[in-house]
């Protein structure tokens, strides 16, 4: 089972350009959780999905239009949400911002090697 190191360096830790005006850096990670840290660009759109995973999102900087399940609020820095698992989710971000974003279990997705525990 892959897991992040204990102590990630901001400096030593990559930044991932994963297209669309947004970055991404793992914060740290094992199978059961995972935090990241988004950078959006000026207008920057995080496109509407789903997955099966429980999502909490806190700004650090920024204005974001988040929508969950159809219900839009404007959320700025201090500010978070819960996202349940399975629920249609996105997010603009108007003004360019960063969020941190954690998931239990991890996004498999993000992390090549991360699988859940046999």
């Amino acid at each position: 089972m892959s897991q992040s190191e204990h102590f990630l360096f901001a400096d030593k830790t990559e930044i991932e350009d994963i297209g669309g005006g947004l970055k991404r850096q793992m914060l740290g990670y094992n199978h059961e959780l995972m935090a990241v840290k988004i950078w959006f660009e000026k207008g920057a759109i995080g496109y509407n999905h789903a997955h099966r995973h429980s999502q909490v999102t806190y700004v650090v900087e920024g204005e974001f239009h988040f929508n969950i399940d159809g219900v839009t609020q404007i959320l700025k820095a201090g500010d978070s949400c819960l996202i349940p698992p399975f629920a249609d989710h996105g997010a603009t971000c108007p003004t360019g911002g960063i969020l941190i974003d954690t998931f239990s279990p991890a996004r498999e997705d993000f992390v090549e090697g991360l699988s859940a525990p046999e």
